[in-house]
Protein backbone atom coordinates (compact mmCIF):
# COMPACT_ATOMS: atom_id res chain seq x y z
CA UNK A 1 0.00 0.00 0.00
CA UNK A 2 2.77 2.60 0.97
CA UNK A 3 4.69 1.63 -2.23
CA UNK A 4 1.39 2.14 -4.30
CA UNK A 5 1.25 5.81 -3.04
CA UNK A 6 4.95 6.23 -3.18
CA UNK A 7 4.22 5.68 -6.93
CA UNK A 8 1.32 8.08 -6.85
CA UNK A 9 3.10 10.76 -5.56
CA UNK A 10 6.14 10.09 -7.99
CA UNK A 11 3.93 10.66 -11.09
CA UNK A 12 2.37 13.58 -9.69
CA UNK A 13 5.68 15.23 -8.97
CA UNK A 14 6.73 14.31 -12.14
CA UNK A 15 3.59 15.34 -13.97
CA UNK A 16 3.93 19.07 -12.53
CA UNK A 17 7.33 19.07 -13.24
CA UNK A 18 7.08 18.20 -17.10
CA UNK A 19 4.09 20.56 -16.99
CA UNK A 20 6.55 23.45 -15.61
CA UNK A 21 9.13 22.56 -18.61
CA UNK A 22 6.38 22.29 -21.34
CA UNK A 23 5.21 26.07 -19.83
CA UNK A 24 8.56 27.66 -19.71
CA UNK A 25 9.62 25.54 -23.36
CA UNK A 26 6.15 27.51 -24.82
CA UNK A 27 7.00 30.71 -23.08
CA UNK A 28 10.38 30.61 -25.06
CA UNK A 29 9.24 29.67 -28.51
CA UNK A 30 7.12 32.32 -27.91
CA UNK A 31 9.75 35.06 -26.97
CA UNK A 32 11.52 33.06 -29.75
CA UNK A 33 9.15 33.44 -32.83
CA UNK A 34 8.13 37.53 -31.41
CA UNK A 35 12.31 38.14 -31.93
CA UNK A 36 12.15 36.79 -35.72
CA UNK A 37 9.57 38.55 -36.43
CA UNK A 38 10.79 41.61 -35.14
CA UNK A 39 8.88 42.06 -31.83
CA UNK A 40 11.25 42.22 -29.41
CA UNK A 41 10.47 42.78 -25.71
CA UNK A 42 13.25 45.64 -25.14
CA UNK A 43 16.25 47.13 -27.20
CA UNK A 44 19.62 48.22 -25.91
CA UNK A 45 20.94 51.15 -26.93
CA UNK A 46 24.45 53.06 -26.23
CA UNK A 47 25.70 56.11 -25.92
CA UNK A 48 27.76 58.86 -23.87
CA UNK A 49 26.34 60.48 -21.33
CA UNK A 50 25.98 64.55 -21.73
CA UNK A 51 25.27 67.35 -19.45
CA UNK A 52 23.97 71.24 -19.67
CA UNK A 53 27.42 72.86 -19.99
CA UNK A 54 28.32 76.51 -19.64
CA UNK A 55 31.13 78.33 -20.66
CA UNK A 56 32.02 81.26 -18.05
CA UNK A 57 34.08 84.19 -19.09
CA UNK A 58 33.71 87.82 -17.83
CA UNK A 59 31.84 90.60 -19.32
CA UNK A 60 32.95 93.83 -20.45
CA UNK A 61 36.25 94.19 -18.79
CA UNK A 62 39.94 93.35 -19.12
CA UNK A 63 42.52 93.24 -16.29
CA UNK A 64 44.34 90.42 -14.51
CA UNK A 65 43.40 87.58 -12.66
CA UNK A 66 44.19 88.11 -9.09
CA UNK A 67 41.98 85.42 -7.54
CA UNK A 68 41.64 81.70 -9.48
CA UNK A 69 40.66 78.95 -6.24
CA UNK A 70 39.42 76.20 -7.78
CA UNK A 71 40.63 73.68 -10.60
CA UNK A 72 39.23 70.86 -13.00
CA UNK A 73 36.92 68.45 -11.03
CA UNK A 74 36.06 70.50 -8.47
CA UNK A 75 32.25 70.80 -7.60
CA UNK A 76 31.36 74.35 -7.17
CA UNK A 77 27.67 75.84 -5.64
CA UNK A 78 25.44 78.57 -6.90
CA UNK A 79 27.18 81.62 -6.46
CA UNK A 80 30.65 80.39 -5.50
CA UNK A 81 33.49 83.16 -6.69
CA UNK A 82 34.78 81.66 -9.33
CA UNK A 83 37.86 84.30 -9.71
CA UNK A 84 38.50 88.09 -9.34
CA UNK A 85 40.02 90.55 -11.56
CA UNK A 86 42.11 93.34 -10.37
CA UNK A 87 39.27 95.96 -9.80
CA UNK A 88 41.50 99.00 -9.36
CA UNK A 89 41.08 100.74 -11.92
CA UNK A 90 37.05 100.14 -12.10
CA UNK A 91 36.69 101.01 -8.73
CA UNK A 92 38.35 104.65 -9.87
CA UNK A 93 35.70 104.93 -12.41
CA UNK A 94 33.06 104.35 -9.42
CA UNK A 95 34.76 107.16 -7.28
CA UNK A 96 34.82 109.55 -10.60
CA UNK A 97 31.46 108.89 -11.22
CA UNK A 98 30.36 109.45 -7.50
CA UNK A 99 32.02 112.40 -7.46
CA UNK A 100 30.16 113.62 -10.54
CA UNK A 101 26.64 113.16 -9.62
CA UNK A 102 27.58 115.28 -6.14
CA UNK A 103 28.54 117.78 -8.34
CA UNK A 104 25.64 117.83 -10.37
CA UNK A 105 23.44 117.26 -7.45
CA UNK A 106 24.67 120.76 -6.00
CA UNK A 107 24.33 122.36 -9.43
CA UNK A 108 20.59 121.14 -9.84
CA UNK A 109 20.14 122.54 -6.00
CA UNK A 110 21.56 126.11 -7.17
CA UNK A 111 19.61 126.03 -10.20
CA UNK A 112 16.35 125.48 -7.89
CA UNK A 113 17.06 128.02 -5.41
CA UNK A 114 17.53 130.52 -8.58
CA UNK A 115 14.18 129.50 -9.46
CA UNK A 116 12.61 130.57 -6.61
CA UNK A 117 14.48 133.94 -6.52
CA UNK A 118 12.94 134.43 -9.97
CA UNK A 119 9.44 133.43 -9.21
CA UNK A 120 10.00 135.97 -6.06
CA UNK A 121 11.23 138.92 -8.28
CA UNK A 122 8.24 137.76 -10.68
CA UNK A 123 5.57 137.92 -8.02
CA UNK A 124 6.93 141.62 -6.74
CA UNK A 125 7.24 142.77 -10.44
CA UNK A 126 3.54 141.73 -11.03
CA UNK A 127 2.23 143.70 -7.80
CA UNK A 128 4.47 146.82 -8.67
CA UNK A 129 2.84 145.96 -12.37
CA UNK A 130 -0.57 146.10 -10.63
CA UNK A 131 -0.16 149.41 -8.64
CA UNK A 132 1.56 151.21 -11.35
CA UNK A 133 -1.54 150.29 -13.71
CA UNK A 134 -3.44 152.13 -11.05
CA UNK A 135 -2.11 154.79 -11.07
CA UNK A 136 -1.58 155.60 -14.27
CA UNK A 137 -5.37 155.10 -15.35
CA UNK A 138 -6.07 157.01 -12.15
CA UNK A 139 -3.53 160.20 -13.14
CA UNK A 140 -4.80 159.55 -16.96
CA UNK A 141 -8.46 160.31 -15.56
CA UNK A 142 -7.10 163.01 -13.44
CA UNK A 143 -5.85 164.89 -16.81
CA UNK A 144 -8.68 164.48 -18.35
CA UNK A 145 -10.84 166.32 -15.73
CA UNK A 146 -7.45 168.71 -15.95
CA UNK A 147 -6.66 168.21 -12.39
CA UNK A 148 -3.41 167.48 -12.77
CA UNK A 149 -0.75 168.66 -15.14
CA UNK A 150 0.45 166.94 -18.37
CA UNK A 151 3.85 166.03 -16.59
CA UNK A 152 2.61 164.11 -13.69
CA UNK A 153 0.24 162.24 -16.27
CA UNK A 154 3.07 161.58 -18.30
CA UNK A 155 5.78 160.33 -15.47
CA UNK A 156 2.53 157.93 -14.16
CA UNK A 157 2.79 156.47 -18.00
CA UNK A 158 6.54 155.86 -18.07
CA UNK A 159 6.33 154.26 -14.68
CA UNK A 160 3.58 151.94 -16.07
CA UNK A 161 6.30 151.07 -19.06
CA UNK A 162 8.48 150.65 -16.93
CA UNK A 163 6.91 148.46 -14.47
CA UNK A 164 5.47 145.92 -17.56
CA UNK A 165 8.77 145.93 -18.75
CA UNK A 166 10.42 144.70 -15.68
CA UNK A 167 7.78 142.05 -15.20
CA UNK A 168 8.29 140.77 -18.65
CA UNK A 169 12.04 140.49 -18.53
CA UNK A 170 11.97 138.40 -14.74
CA UNK A 171 9.33 136.17 -16.27
CA UNK A 172 11.80 135.35 -19.06
CA UNK A 173 14.48 135.06 -16.61
CA UNK A 174 12.23 132.74 -14.45
CA UNK A 175 11.66 130.78 -17.95
CA UNK A 176 15.51 130.39 -18.48
CA UNK A 177 15.29 129.25 -14.27
CA UNK A 178 13.18 126.88 -15.04
CA UNK A 179 14.85 125.46 -18.00
CA UNK A 180 18.03 125.25 -15.93
CA UNK A 181 16.23 123.28 -13.70
CA UNK A 182 15.33 120.93 -16.32
CA UNK A 183 18.60 120.76 -17.58
CA UNK A 184 19.86 120.09 -14.20
CA UNK A 185 17.64 117.27 -13.41
CA UNK A 186 18.55 115.57 -16.19
CA UNK A 187 22.67 116.12 -15.38
CA UNK A 188 21.55 114.68 -12.18
CA UNK A 189 19.78 111.66 -13.50
CA UNK A 190 22.67 110.62 -16.14
CA UNK A 191 24.92 110.72 -13.49
CA UNK A 192 22.96 108.22 -11.27
CA UNK A 193 22.91 106.33 -14.48
CA UNK A 194 26.69 106.38 -15.08
CA UNK A 195 27.21 105.64 -11.59
CA UNK A 196 24.86 102.46 -11.92
CA UNK A 197 26.73 101.62 -14.85
CA UNK A 198 30.24 102.25 -13.39
CA UNK A 199 29.10 99.96 -10.25
CA UNK A 200 28.35 97.48 -12.61
CA UNK A 201 30.86 97.11 -14.54
CA UNK A 202 32.74 96.82 -11.48
CA UNK A 203 30.69 93.87 -10.48
CA UNK A 204 32.05 92.14 -13.65
CA UNK A 205 35.32 92.02 -12.19
CA UNK A 206 33.90 88.66 -10.12
CA UNK A 207 33.11 85.52 -11.82
CA UNK A 208 30.45 83.70 -10.38
CA UNK A 209 29.10 80.27 -10.43
CA UNK A 210 25.73 80.65 -12.49
CA UNK A 211 24.56 77.42 -10.71
CA UNK A 212 25.92 73.83 -9.04
CA UNK A 213 27.81 71.55 -10.99
CA UNK A 214 31.91 70.35 -11.66
CA UNK A 215 34.50 72.37 -13.55
CA UNK A 216 35.07 70.77 -16.60
CA UNK A 217 37.72 72.65 -17.92
CA UNK A 218 39.84 75.17 -16.64
CA UNK A 219 41.35 77.77 -19.38
CA UNK A 220 43.07 80.73 -17.87
CA UNK A 221 46.06 80.67 -15.00
CA UNK A 222 46.63 82.90 -12.14
CA UNK A 223 47.70 86.46 -13.19
CA UNK A 224 47.12 86.51 -16.81
CA UNK A 225 45.27 89.47 -18.86
CA UNK A 226 42.11 88.24 -20.02
CA UNK A 227 39.97 89.79 -22.59
CA UNK A 228 36.49 90.51 -22.36
CA UNK A 229 34.67 86.84 -23.03
CA UNK A 230 37.72 84.86 -22.72
CA UNK A 231 36.77 81.19 -21.92
CA UNK A 232 37.72 80.80 -17.65
CA UNK A 233 35.76 78.06 -16.88
CA UNK A 234 33.59 75.37 -18.36
CA UNK A 235 30.86 74.07 -16.02
CA UNK A 236 29.05 71.23 -16.35
CA UNK A 237 25.07 70.73 -14.58
CA UNK A 238 25.48 67.07 -13.27
CA UNK A 239 21.56 67.96 -12.22
CA UNK A 240 20.42 68.14 -15.73
CA UNK A 241 22.30 64.64 -17.67
CA UNK A 242 21.53 62.94 -20.47
CA UNK A 243 22.13 59.91 -22.35
CA UNK A 244 23.08 60.47 -26.42
CA UNK A 245 22.06 57.51 -27.99
CA UNK A 246 20.71 56.37 -31.89
CA UNK A 247 18.69 53.65 -32.55
CA UNK A 248 17.92 52.28 -35.34
CA UNK A 249 14.93 52.89 -38.67
CA UNK A 250 12.76 49.96 -38.16
CA UNK A 251 12.93 50.51 -33.98
CA UNK A 252 11.70 54.11 -34.55
CA UNK A 253 8.02 53.32 -34.53
CA UNK A 254 8.37 51.75 -31.02
CA UNK A 255 10.02 54.33 -29.49
CA UNK A 256 7.78 57.36 -27.78
CA UNK A 257 8.29 60.63 -25.72
CA UNK A 258 8.38 60.02 -21.83
CA UNK A 259 8.80 55.91 -22.40
CA UNK A 260 10.66 54.33 -19.67
CA UNK A 261 14.48 53.55 -19.90
CA UNK A 262 16.83 51.95 -17.16
CA UNK A 263 20.53 53.04 -17.67
CA UNK A 264 23.82 50.90 -16.52
CA UNK A 265 27.74 52.02 -16.92
CA UNK A 266 31.02 49.89 -16.63
CA UNK A 267 31.81 52.29 -13.95
CA UNK A 268 28.75 51.25 -11.51
CA UNK A 269 27.57 47.82 -13.08
CA UNK A 270 25.49 46.90 -9.88
CA UNK A 271 23.74 50.11 -9.99
CA UNK A 272 20.79 51.52 -12.21
CA UNK A 273 19.73 54.29 -13.40
CA UNK A 274 15.91 55.08 -13.87
CA UNK A 275 15.45 57.87 -17.47
CA UNK A 276 13.08 58.77 -19.87
CA UNK A 277 13.11 59.55 -23.35
CA UNK A 278 13.13 63.31 -23.97
CA UNK A 279 13.73 63.54 -27.64
CA UNK A 280 13.16 61.43 -30.65
CA UNK A 281 15.13 63.11 -33.72
CA UNK A 282 12.35 63.51 -36.73
CA UNK A 283 15.27 63.41 -39.69
CA UNK A 284 17.50 60.03 -39.42
CA UNK A 285 21.08 60.59 -40.23
CA UNK A 286 23.93 58.60 -41.49
CA UNK A 287 25.24 56.07 -38.46
CA UNK A 288 27.86 57.76 -36.45
CA UNK A 289 31.28 55.97 -36.74
CA UNK A 290 31.66 56.54 -33.01
CA UNK A 291 28.46 54.58 -32.22
CA UNK A 292 28.26 51.26 -30.76
CA UNK A 293 24.54 49.74 -30.80
CA UNK A 294 24.29 45.84 -29.89
CA UNK A 295 21.80 45.64 -32.96
CA UNK A 296 23.61 45.03 -36.37
CA UNK A 297 24.72 48.30 -37.76
CA UNK A 298 22.50 50.01 -40.50
CA UNK A 299 22.99 53.20 -43.12
CA UNK A 300 19.92 55.16 -40.86
CA UNK A 301 19.57 56.20 -37.50
CA UNK A 302 17.90 58.48 -35.43
CA UNK A 303 19.18 60.24 -32.58
CA UNK A 304 17.28 59.71 -28.98
CA UNK A 305 17.80 62.02 -26.19
CA UNK A 306 17.49 60.06 -22.59
CA UNK A 307 17.09 61.72 -19.31
CA UNK A 308 18.51 60.32 -16.03
CA UNK A 309 18.08 61.23 -12.83
CA UNK A 310 21.69 62.00 -11.19
CA UNK A 311 20.80 62.68 -7.40
CA UNK A 312 24.25 61.56 -6.32
CA UNK A 313 26.01 63.14 -9.06
CA UNK A 314 27.75 59.95 -9.99
CA UNK A 315 27.26 59.79 -13.58
CA UNK A 316 29.81 62.13 -15.26
CA UNK A 317 29.53 64.07 -18.98
CA UNK A 318 31.60 61.95 -21.43
CA UNK A 319 30.81 58.14 -19.13
CA UNK A 320 30.00 55.50 -21.28
CA UNK A 321 26.68 53.65 -20.68
CA UNK A 322 23.78 51.73 -21.91
CA UNK A 323 20.14 52.28 -22.30
CA UNK A 324 17.71 49.40 -22.19
CA UNK A 325 14.21 50.35 -23.40
CA UNK A 326 11.14 48.29 -22.98
CA UNK A 327 8.74 48.11 -25.99
CA UNK A 328 5.08 47.72 -25.90
CA UNK A 329 3.52 44.85 -28.27
CA UNK A 330 3.02 46.20 -31.42
CA UNK A 331 -0.03 47.97 -31.95
CA UNK A 332 -0.44 48.79 -28.06
CA UNK A 333 -1.08 52.48 -27.14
Amino acid sequence: MARRRSRVVLSAAGAVVFLAALAALSQALSAFDLFNKGERAFLVVSGNIEAHESVLSFKAVQSRITVLPFDEGQWVEKGTVLAILDDADYRQQVVIAAQTQRVQERQLAAALRNLEAAKKTVAADKADLAEKTVDFHRDQELWRHQVISTQTRDLAATAYKQSSANYLRDKALEAAAEANVTVARANVKNAQDNLKLAQIILGYTTLYAPFSGVILVRNAELGEVVQPGTPIFTLADLDHIWLRAYINEPDIGRVRFGQPAVVTTDSYPNHQYHGRISLISSNAEFTPKSVETHAERVTLVYRIRIDIDNPTHELKPGMPADARISFKPAGAR
